[in-house]
């Protein structure tokens, strides 16, 4: 079949294997997928990760095998994939918090044969493929009426981003918010806190060319961060005693240091981006004594099995952007062709078509 595979350089592969499945697990035929800055992450070192890889952890299909003792889909069910493989059995999957589970880290399958040698699945998902095995608690069904190019995007970008604000952050209607980085993580975090009434949403990004998507998912004020622009004092000409939430969706440690220095008192800046495996951050710490928060997230501290159909029944409604996300849609072949229009910061998010 064929596959995206990282195997020191980028390639699309038609000699990729899959093996069967087990007792719990699924075979989907992948439909759609996104790419996401993470799969670049792998590609630029940002994240290591054992070459061959095939890559993809967010993707959208139809499931066509069930193992023995799966009981939460059956065939021809269209799904919504996450990346957590949680075991759904622990302390933290019986309380409602499946990002804790210990089953979601540290754990490198190789369900998938490139040319004959084994290959590692990223995120747990490997969705750049026509077909790929996940755990059964990974699978999310949703109506079929759903195109699957956009609700493929529901199992990162949006678990992410719009997860960050109402599972993590938890904001009061009109509460500040900044967000600092506009690509398809930033975009989300936007309509999360334009659907928790939030206001003033403020919208920072170096390529102006962002303002126009940024108002569309709810910023209510853009930002165009520049060497001729200073962020700090167009922020606060905003909010001048700073803002209750800044979410921080680029990864760089000095953009991580303005965002808590932005705070108001009481406030939380939440950690999204990914910076380079082993990067510190530092801050001023009697800052924090005003009640500040750091806080990490991890995957939106999403709960996969109760988030995304909400965020389907969201969309169906009007009240959650999906379609909109898609700027533009490639064959795995164009891969090359999707990844230099991410650079050129012109998309929300790319989707790759597999069928």
């Amino acid at each position: 079949m064929k596959a995206i595979v990282w195997t020191g350089e980028l390639e699309v592969r038609d000699d990729v294997e899959v093996r069967d499945i087990r007792a719990n697990e699924v075979r989907v035929r992948i439909h759609a997928a996104g790419l996401c800055h993470s799969d670049v992450s792998v590609v630029n070192g940002t994240i290591p990760f054992p070459p061959p890889v095939v890559l993809g952890h967010e993707g959208a299909g139809v499931v066509e095998q069930v193992g023995d003792a799966v009981t939460k889909v059956k065939v021809g069910d269209h799904v919504v994939l996450t990346t957590l493989g949680n075991c759904g059995k622990c302390d933290a999957c019986d309380r409602g918090q499946p990002t804790h589970c210990r089953d979601t880290a540290g754990k490198l399958s190789r369900p998938f044969t490139v040319g004959g040698e084994k290959a590692f699945q990223f995120a747990n998902a490997g969705v750049f493929s026509e077909h790929t095995v996940v755990n059964e608690t990974q699978a999310v069904v949703i109506d079929p009426e759903v195109p699957l190019s956009s609700a493929s995007l529901i199992g990162c970008a949006v678990l992410t981003g719009t997860g960050a604000v109402l599972n993590r952050a938890k904001p009061r209607i009109g509460q500040s918010a900044l967000v600092i980085g506009i690509g398809g993580i930033g975009l989300n975090v936007l309509q999360g806190l334009a659907l928790s009434g939030c206001g003033p949403i403020i919208a920072v990004d170096a390529n102006p060319s962002k303002e126009a998507a940024s108002r569309q998912f709810g910023a209510t004020h853009f930002i165009a961060a520049g060497p001729d622009v200073d962020t700090a004092e167009a922020v606060k000409a905003i909010c001048p005693t700073g803002v209750d939430f800044a979410f921080e969706c680029v990864g760089h440690p000095a953009l991580i240091r303005q965002s808590i220095d932005l705070l108001d008192w009481g406030g939380s800046c939440v950690l999204l981006g990914v910076p380079k495996f082993g990067s510190e951050a530092s801050f001023v710490v009697n800052t924090l004594y005003n009640d500040k928060s750091i806080l990490g997230c991890r995957y939106g501290s999403a709960r996969p099995h109760h988030d995304i159909p909400l965020f389907v029944k969201l969309y169906q409604e009007g009240k959650l952007k999906l379609d909109e996300l898609v700027s533009a849609r490639f064959q795995p072949e164009q891969v090359q062709d999707a990844l230099d229009a991410m650079h050129d910061g012109g998309l929300n998010r790319a989707v790759l078509d597999f069928v």
